[in-house]
């Protein structure tokens, strides 16, 4: 069975660490910041101008003027900061990010991402994503592995326009989680229930499978 959005964001949850300041892509990576694992310290950053961002409000905790990148309504963390656009830009660019989540349209085995644009539809920019693939080295892409019509989102060359370059090495779909080595995916988990098989049949690129792929377990 694949996994929910909100299995996803729980299962990216676990590679946050102690100390880790983290940006939080639109979508799917918003929800990653109500599965913050006990007994550690993360500051969640939004490009906007927001670091310390906490979950999101109760209806009773709602503040209008206070949103994360997607404006979405968001709570502050005690010890948040708030400062403009271009200084959190320069927290990215300068690359004092720990951990940046994204969403993505396609990935392929060389690493590179499509994001931000599909020709022909309504585009309303690029927003950070070119910045953070570029200013940060460890990246997590949160994506369903094929699209509705059951087309394959992990590819041997992306096809649609780049945000960037050989900047990704993990993928977590709706199926599995990979790692990107050697100009192939390298199956690492799949989620409960699915098989090998199906995440072979709805993978593109060029596709690794070890002996001892774990199957993900989530708590009741």
């Amino acid at each position: 069975m694949a996994l929910s959005r909100e299995q996803m964001a729980q299962r990216v949850a676990r590679e946050l660490k102690d100390g880790y300041y983290v940006n939080l892509g639109i979508g799917i990576p918003t929800l990653v910041a109500n599965y913050m694992p006990e007994g550690i310290d993360v500051m969640l950053q939004s490009e906007n101008g927001l670091l310390g961002m906490g979950a999101f409000p109760s209806e009773a905790e709602v503040d209008a003027d206070m949103i994360n990148a997607g404006k979405q309504t968001v709570t502050a963390r005690t010890g948040a900061a708030i400062f403009s656009s271009a200084e959190s830009f320069a927290m990215i660019r300068g690359g004092h990010v720990d951990l940046t989540v994204l969403g993505a349209f396609e990935v392929d085995v060389e690493g590179n991402i499509a994001s931000w644009m599909i020709p022909g539809k309504l585009v309303k920019g690029m927003g950070g994503a070119m910045d953070l693939v570029a200013g940060a080295d460890n990246i997590i892409v949160t994506m369903t592995h094929a699209s509705k019509d059951g087309e394959s989102k992990l590819l041997p060359q992306c096809t649609l326009p780049l945000t960037g370059r050989g900047c990704i090495r993990r993928v977590l779909t709706d199926l599995a989680y990979l790692e990107i080595e050697d100009g192939a995916f390298v199956l690492r988990e799949r989620a409960p229930g699915v098989s090998v098989e199906e995440i072979v049949a709805k993978t593109a690129g060029r596709l690794i499978v070890p002996d001892d792929v774990v199957e993900m377990s989530f708590p009741e």
